[in-house]
Protein backbone atom coordinates (compact mmCIF):
# COMPACT_ATOMS: atom_id res chain seq x y z
CA UNK A 1 0.00 0.00 0.00
CA UNK A 2 2.77 2.38 0.76
CA UNK A 3 4.75 1.45 -2.46
CA UNK A 4 1.13 2.09 -4.49
CA UNK A 5 0.90 5.51 -2.54
CA UNK A 6 4.96 6.51 -2.77
CA UNK A 7 4.34 5.80 -7.10
CA UNK A 8 1.55 7.83 -6.73
CA UNK A 9 3.07 10.85 -5.22
CA UNK A 10 6.68 10.14 -7.68
CA UNK A 11 4.64 10.68 -10.63
CA UNK A 12 2.73 13.67 -9.61
CA UNK A 13 6.09 15.63 -8.79
CA UNK A 14 7.28 14.20 -12.27
CA UNK A 15 4.24 15.26 -14.30
CA UNK A 16 5.02 19.18 -13.55
CA UNK A 17 9.01 18.45 -13.76
CA UNK A 18 10.05 17.81 -10.39
CA UNK A 19 13.69 16.32 -10.73
CA UNK A 20 15.67 14.22 -7.80
CA UNK A 21 12.52 12.45 -6.26
CA UNK A 22 13.81 10.04 -3.68
CA UNK A 23 12.18 8.47 -0.91
CA UNK A 24 13.84 7.90 2.74
CA UNK A 25 12.40 5.31 4.68
CA UNK A 26 12.19 6.51 8.28
CA UNK A 27 11.20 3.45 10.19
CA UNK A 28 13.96 1.68 10.59
CA UNK A 29 15.08 4.62 12.66
CA UNK A 30 12.47 4.77 14.50
CA UNK A 31 11.64 8.62 13.95
CA UNK A 32 8.38 10.08 15.30
CA UNK A 33 8.00 12.48 12.96
CA UNK A 34 7.01 10.20 9.59
CA UNK A 35 7.28 6.89 8.60
CA UNK A 36 8.99 8.44 5.15
CA UNK A 37 10.07 11.42 3.16
CA UNK A 38 9.77 12.45 0.00
CA UNK A 39 11.95 15.11 -1.31
CA UNK A 40 11.86 16.34 -4.79
CA UNK A 41 12.83 19.75 -6.25
CA UNK A 42 11.86 22.37 -8.81
CA UNK A 43 13.85 25.09 -10.68
CA UNK A 44 11.93 28.30 -9.66
CA UNK A 45 9.08 29.24 -7.21
CA UNK A 46 6.40 29.17 -10.40
CA UNK A 47 7.66 25.27 -10.49
CA UNK A 48 7.52 24.45 -6.80
CA UNK A 49 4.24 25.91 -6.49
CA UNK A 50 2.91 23.70 -9.39
CA UNK A 51 4.43 20.32 -8.18
CA UNK A 52 3.02 20.79 -4.75
CA UNK A 53 -0.62 21.29 -6.16
CA UNK A 54 -0.24 18.36 -8.40
CA UNK A 55 0.86 16.25 -5.60
CA UNK A 56 -2.67 17.31 -3.67
CA UNK A 57 -4.63 17.15 -6.29
CA UNK A 58 -3.46 13.43 -7.19
CA UNK A 59 -3.49 12.14 -3.61
CA UNK A 60 -6.86 13.71 -3.62
CA UNK A 61 -7.89 11.97 -6.68
CA UNK A 62 -6.08 9.01 -6.68
CA UNK A 63 -5.56 8.06 -2.92
CA UNK A 64 -8.31 9.66 -1.42
CA UNK A 65 -6.29 12.08 0.74
CA UNK A 66 -5.41 15.51 2.11
CA UNK A 67 -2.57 16.84 3.50
CA UNK A 68 -2.95 17.42 7.14
CA UNK A 69 -0.84 20.11 7.15
CA UNK A 70 0.97 22.46 4.72
CA UNK A 71 4.37 24.69 5.05
CA UNK A 72 5.34 27.00 2.70
CA UNK A 73 2.85 27.18 0.30
CA UNK A 74 3.01 31.22 0.80
CA UNK A 75 6.65 31.39 -0.72
CA UNK A 76 7.40 28.66 -2.77
CA UNK A 77 10.84 28.08 -1.71
CA UNK A 78 10.36 24.92 0.66
CA UNK A 79 6.84 23.75 0.87
CA UNK A 80 6.00 21.15 3.28
CA UNK A 81 3.00 18.51 2.53
CA UNK A 82 2.47 16.24 6.23
CA UNK A 83 0.43 13.26 5.59
CA UNK A 84 0.79 11.96 8.43
CA UNK A 85 2.72 8.73 7.99
CA UNK A 86 4.17 10.79 5.17
CA UNK A 87 6.07 13.81 4.97
CA UNK A 88 6.70 15.42 1.32
CA UNK A 89 9.44 18.64 1.23
CA UNK A 90 9.50 20.31 -2.39
CA UNK A 91 12.60 21.96 -2.78
CA UNK A 92 13.45 25.30 -5.33
CA UNK A 93 16.70 23.50 -6.15
CA UNK A 94 18.98 25.76 -4.41
CA UNK A 95 17.37 24.99 -1.25
CA UNK A 96 17.18 22.07 -1.75
CA UNK A 97 21.19 22.02 -2.30
CA UNK A 98 21.67 24.27 0.93
CA UNK A 99 19.76 22.05 3.88
CA UNK A 100 20.62 19.04 2.39
CA UNK A 101 17.98 17.05 4.37
CA UNK A 102 19.02 14.03 2.98
CA UNK A 103 22.30 14.13 4.53
CA UNK A 104 20.71 14.61 8.22
CA UNK A 105 18.67 11.58 7.61
CA UNK A 106 21.73 9.48 5.78
CA UNK A 107 21.26 6.48 7.69
CA UNK A 108 17.48 5.55 6.05
CA UNK A 109 16.78 3.42 3.42
CA UNK A 110 16.71 5.80 0.19
CA UNK A 111 14.82 4.96 -3.12
CA UNK A 112 15.57 7.09 -6.25
CA UNK A 113 11.87 7.23 -8.41
CA UNK A 114 12.89 7.30 -12.11
CA UNK A 115 10.31 8.44 -14.06
CA UNK A 116 8.05 6.28 -15.76
CA UNK A 117 7.90 5.58 -19.78
CA UNK A 118 5.09 5.20 -21.52
CA UNK A 119 5.69 2.79 -24.18
CA UNK A 120 5.22 4.26 -27.60
CA UNK A 121 2.41 2.20 -28.78
CA UNK A 122 0.39 2.99 -25.42
CA UNK A 123 1.24 6.80 -25.61
CA UNK A 124 -0.35 6.97 -29.55
CA UNK A 125 -3.55 5.19 -28.28
CA UNK A 126 -3.85 8.13 -26.10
Amino acid sequence: MITHDLRVIADAIQEKKGQNVISLDLRPLGSAIADLFVIANGDSTTNVAAIADNIIKKTREELGRKPLRTQGLENNFWIILDYGNIVIHVFLTEYREFYRLEDLWADAPKKVWKERRIPRKAEKEL
